[in-house]
């Protein structure tokens, strides 16, 4: 019998076909953490519970699910192994003896925002620019390079861990580098706020100070990445981001 414990919202929907499979619900010391939600759940999940394994349930209440992702089979999957756990790399942000740790990525923010950031960045202690005015500057994991750093670039990547430079007024490339490389960034003109993923709290970081983001040492075992990520739901969810003939094949079909 697994110890879970259950985070998210409308969690008496997932409850009695946990308890059918033999799960045993726990608030402390669990070996598995089900965050049941979106996004946010799983970011707010790890945020709060590293170093547990987790698995994704997306809330069928606000994230329609597709046929082969209903809330049963996925717990199946799980149950017979089938579904199995992704190692995912994790980004920190280092000012003095404060950090911020992200699953999805690490922004330096303008606090003004009535007033630009200015900065410089350096990688692996090689100056990248001497100066950027712009809103913010950030790095983001393979996972995290659809959410905000995609907003940003209007690209994606599979490898490595993606540098990204919101608003700049300078020419500036967006960079996808090596998992290992170390950014330091230096604000110039702030003061600046870092945000790791959808945390409610930031870190201020003042004029003339400087932020080490890299690869952090601990990782998150996620179960199920893929079907939570699954793109036959997706389009259930946002289905005006189809191409037109696609939702009228789709409409035609429910017809």
């Amino acid at each position: 019998m697994m110890k879970v414990k259950l985070v998210g919202k409308n969690l008496d929907d997932i409850i009695p076909l946990l308890l059918t499979r033999g799960f045993e619900l726990v608030e402390h010391d669990p070996e598995l953490l089900i965050a049941h939600g979106g996004d946010g759940a799983l970011l707010s999940a790890e945020r709060e519970y590293p170093g547990v394994p987790k698995l994704p349930v997306r809330d069928q209440r606000t994230a329609p699910l597709c046929e082969e992702h209903s809330y049963e089979q996925q717990l199946d999957d799980f149950c017979s192994g089938r579904m199995k756990a992704a190692d995912m790399i994790k980004l920190v942000g280092a000012f003095r003896d404060k950090c911020a740790t992200g699953l999805n990525d690490v922004f330096i923010h303008n606090c003004d925002r009535g007033s630009a950031m200015r900065y410089r960045v350096w990688i692996n202690d090689e100056l990248y620019a001497n100066e950027i005015v712009g809103d913010a500057v950030g790095m983001s994991t393979v996972h995290g390079s659809t959410a905000y750093y995609r907003s940003i670039t209007h690209s994606v990547f599979r490898v490595g861990i993606g540098l990204a430079f919101s608003n700049s007024t300078e020419v500036v490339n967006h960079l996808v580098l090596p998992e290992d490389s170390i950014v330091r960034i230096k604000i110039v003109r702030g003061p600046g706020i870092m945000i790791a993923d959808n945390t409610p709290f930031g870190i201020e970081i003042p004029e003339g100070e400087e932020v080490i983001v890299k690869k952090a040492k601990g990782r998150a075992s996620i179960y199920g990445i893929d079907t939570f990520m699954c793109q036959a739901c997706r389009v259930l969810r946002h289905p005006s981001k189809l191409p037109m003939d696609c939702r009228c094949r789709k409409i035609k079909a429910h017809e």
